[in-house]
């Protein structure tokens, strides 16, 4: 069991292009822009080299922290400390990895685990977050929407792409 940089990297790829489609004219430029305040100008006056640039590194982070949501293996490698050619790793590890190691690794499951992450984690957070900056409902589901399906699809490439 390890890393799978080129999964990581990829699935950070998928907040930067979901966020051209969501936030452009096609789907929610106009209610996100109007929601939040924000205008042409404010757009134009932003340094979108700088913001592009911590945009993607914040999605690498994302991505790989949403292994250890997506992969129950990772699991059974915490357990043994992380290093399974270790000195004194009990058999029994290997056993559980033959007959369990590549159970639920599917582009299904992982979706289903970046939903539930969306959901249950970013929705919280956002509601919370714009309730107390006086934000509006439709605000809040826009950009929860956007993450929800971020990490959807996000999910889906990191635990699939064995």
């Amino acid at each position: 069991m390890e890393i799978n940089f080129l999964a990581v990297l990829v699935a950070a790829v998928v907040p930067m292009v979901l966020g051209f489609l969501w936030y452009g004219p096609m789907l929610f430029q106009n209610s996100w822009m109007r929601e939040s305040g924000m205008t042409e100008e404010k757009i134009k006056g932003g340094n979108m080299a700088v913001i592009f640039g911590l945009s993607f590194v914040f999605s690498i982070l994302l991505s790989f922290f949403t292994q250890f949501l997506t992969i129950h293996q990772l699991g059974a490698l915490g357990m043994i400390g992380g290093d399974p050619l270790a000195e004194g790793i009990l058999p029994s590890y290997q056993a559980f990895m033959d007959d369990y190691g590549t159970h639920f690794r599917t582009f299904k499951h992982g979706a289903l685990h970046g939903l539930l992450a969306g959901i249950f984690i970013v929705f919280p957070i956002i509601a919370t977050n714009a309730m107390f900056e006086r934000k509006s409902w439709k605000l809040i589901f826009i950009n929860s929407g956007y993450w929800t399906v971020a990490l959807t699809i996000m999910g889906a490439i990191i635990c699939g792409w064995v």
